[in-house]
């Protein structure tokens, strides 16, 4: 197959979860002799992006090492003219439109220069068109995504969001984000930081920050990501239990220095895959109840409640990301929570065992195959709500729809 991937946000550096996971689809798809092109963003060149980088090892030409040819375009205008350029010369299989897309320009460039071999992948709720969370509503364009080929979901909570507000089914495919591990138990009940990835205000900086002052003697440690603001970089300075961490190539670098990692979103999540990399390696953490976080949770405990942003300010920040309108937080739950995994060993330990093994559980049932899998399923021009969903079949019937589409196709 030829895959072609767009989305507004950088991949070269990736910068969040979305673009992680699409990049690694991307990669196991190559890897099985599929062609994969991205047309993509750009950050504007600067010190963070070079050493982000090179920390992280990851350039335009280790990915095509990797077998994945990456264009980048800065202007945002010129997005979906090259894309339609990529289009038209590469003639992909299929177009998948990451939901990071602002505007949803690629997306109807997509279904305007590829009808029926469009593919929706819905990661983050504040860039689908439709919803309460959506920052920008727009019904055509929701249009768009209820006619694609298909919608995958990375979870569960995210696909009964998409269902109840475009009546669409999606498919539940998680990425292979996590490796095959092994994952070493990095807990340590006695040393680490109490760390945050992402502070930033729609990730719950003001919850972090809160803790923080609470807890003096306390260590705190963040890994800044793609919303943190010069002005937080201010306000966590003035606090000196807290350490700024460098980016790494590997997340088990950072978790080696995390005692409890802490996720205080505000805004509605789609999964939570800090959450779940931290509990594979045994790390306890306390999450918000903010949308797909409680999934990612898979029952374990500390999940603390938080009030979710419901408005945002018409004022926009060095990222260009709207102000979030922030209501006042219960700080209670929050430091019963940090106060007893802090300070009770037994507990400490019973959480990360629960974690780990629900994690490992998790994991364990993922195949990096599901993907390119479900794409030679199907076929362009059928909406695929009327199949059977690919990603929870066996293996043995997954095995044999394959073989039938094969079949149609030559």
């Amino acid at each position: 197959m030829r895959i072609l991937l767009t989305a507004s946000a950088s991949y070269v550096p990736p910068r969040g979860g979305a673009t992680r996971s699409n990049l690694l689809w991307l990669e196991h798809m190559a890897a099985r002799g599929h062609a994969c092109r991205v047309v993509a963003g750009a950050l504007a060149e600067s010190p963070g992006k070079r050493a982000q980088m090179a920390q992280e090892g990851l350039d335009r030409q280790t990915l095509m090492e990797r077998g994945v040819e990456v264009h980048e375009v800065a202007e945002r205008a010129r997005q979906a003219p090259v894309l339609r350029r990529q289009i038209h010369e590469f003639q992909p299989d299929w177009v998948l439109v990451s939901s990071e897309d602002l505007g949803h320009a690629l997306l109807r460039e997509a279904h305007e220069s590829a009808p029926g071999r469009v593919v929706y992948l819905a990661h983050t709720p504040q860039f689908f068109p439709f919803g309460p969370a959506s920052w920008n509503p727009d019904p055509s364009a929701t249009e768009l995504v209820a006619h694609a080929a298909a919608v995958v979901a990375i979870g569960h909570h995210t696909a009964a969001y998409i269902c109840r507000h475009t009546g669409r089914e999606a498919v539940v495919i998680h990425p292979p984000i996590y490796g095959s591990g092994p994952f070493p138990n990095l807990a340590s009940f006695d040393t680490g930081l109490v760390t945050m990835v992402n502070p930033c205000a729609v990730k719950g900086i003001s919850i972090f920050l809160a803790l923080a002052e609470r807890f003096p003697a306390c260590g705190f440690g963040v890994l800044p990501g793609w919303g943190t603001t010069a002005s937080d970089r201010v306000r966590m300075a003035a606090h000196g239990n807290i350490a700024m961490l460098p980016n790494c190539r590997h997340i088990a670098e950072f978790l080696s220095r995390t005692r409890i990692l802490l996720m205080p979103s505000l805004w509605y999540e789609g999964f939570g895959l800090t959450v779940m990399e931290a509990m594979l390696h045994g790390i306890p953490v306390i999450a918000s109840d903010a949308g797909g976080l409680v999934e990612a949770k898979m029952g374990t405990p500390f999940v603390a409640h938080a009030p979710a942003i419901e408005r945002y300010a018409p004022v926009f920040d060095e990222h260009s990301l709207p102000q979030p309108v922030i209501g006042p937080v219960d700080l209670r739950p929050w430091e019963d929570a940090l106060r007893a995994l802090a300070t009770d060993g037994a507990l400490y330990e019973r959480v990360s065992a629960v974690s780990r093994e629900a994690a490992l559980r998790f994991a364990g049932s993922l195949d990096a195959g599901r993907m390119p899998e479900f794409l030679e399923s199907l076929k362009p021009g059928e909406r695929v709500r009327e199949r059977p969903s690919l990603a929870n079949l066996s293996g043995e019937k997954r095995t044999l729809l394959l073989q039938m589409a094969r079949r149609r196709k030559h």
